[in-house]
């Protein structure tokens, strides 16, 4: 991240294209703030930095509104419909860059106006508080392992506007199935939903978290097969009918 950073302060790159080069600044900056303050929330518990004063169930019911805000920025702006819709307004290379913003957005506004609960549904103690954080920062590590298996991570768009910039051209996308994507075809998907619910102590507004953003990724994953079947054709075919989506139900093929 630092790197890319550094090669926009090129004189030539500022000037010729400014505008690209400030939106890569600020993708660069907020993503990993607001990727902190996620994992701070996901390993810390949920917490509340503005206090709306609402009553426990209003307040529920907002937590509930933030994250369906969150669902549908995710689950519309990265479908191949919308992309196609968006073509009208601005160059594809900048719609990678554009679901980024949009997400770091919504993101922002869950965990700033998130509202905690303080009904305590379960706690988990002894052996068992033990064995849920062995759970977790094992899911932590396979997240990892799952990140550095695709080779090259853009969560938030930077690369096609840096080969933009740097007048080089896209690189044709490939399946190329290693570590954690060779036992499905979604990992990420299912360490996040088996990480968020190995935390030790569960409140009331946590229960709602755990459960909605379980069932939006369960469809998300969904949504996010068909469209790789779109775009990939047979290829995808041909790596679907080896490798499970969700479940690791099968061993890999050497």
């Amino acid at each position: 991240m630092i790197g890319l950073l550094i090669k926009t302060l090129n004189p030539d790159l500022i000037k010729n294209h400014a505008k690209t080069v400030i939106l890569i600044w600020i993708l660069c900056i907020l993503g990993p703030v607001v990727a902190i303050m996620f994992g701070l929330f996901i390993i810390m518990g949920s917490y509340t930095i503005i206090d709306l004063g609402l009553s426990a169930r209003d307040a529920l019911l907002i937590d509930a509104f933030l994250s369906i805000i969150y669902f549908l920025q995710h689950s519309i702006v990265v479908r191949r419909g919308f992309k196609q819709w968006l073509g009208k307004f601005m160059p594809d290379r900048y719609h990678n860059a554009f679901y980024g913003l949009t997400s770091i957005i919504t993101l922002i506004l869950v965990l700033v106006f998130w509202q905690k609960s303080s009904i305590l549904v379960a706690r988990a103690d002894g052996i068992i508080f033990l064995l849920i954080c062995a759970l977790f920062c094992l899911c932590l590590a396979a997240l990892l392992w799952g990140v550095l298996s695709l080779g090259s991570f853009d969560a938030l768009g930077v690369k096609p506007l840096m080969r933009y910039i740097s007048n080089k051209q896209d690189k044709p996308q490939q399946i190329v199935a290693k570590g954690p994507y060779r036992w499905v075809r979604h990992p990420l998907y299912l360490f996040l939903i088996i990480l968020i619910w190995a935390y030790p102590v569960l409140t009331l507004d946590r229960l709602i978290f755990n459960i909605m953003w379980s069932i939006w990724m369960i469809i998300g994953t969904y949504l996010e097969d068909r469209d790789l079947h779109c775009e990939f054709g047979s290829q995808y075919r041909e790596y679907s009918s080896q490798v499970p989506m969700l479940i690791p139900y099968r061993i890999p093929k050497k």
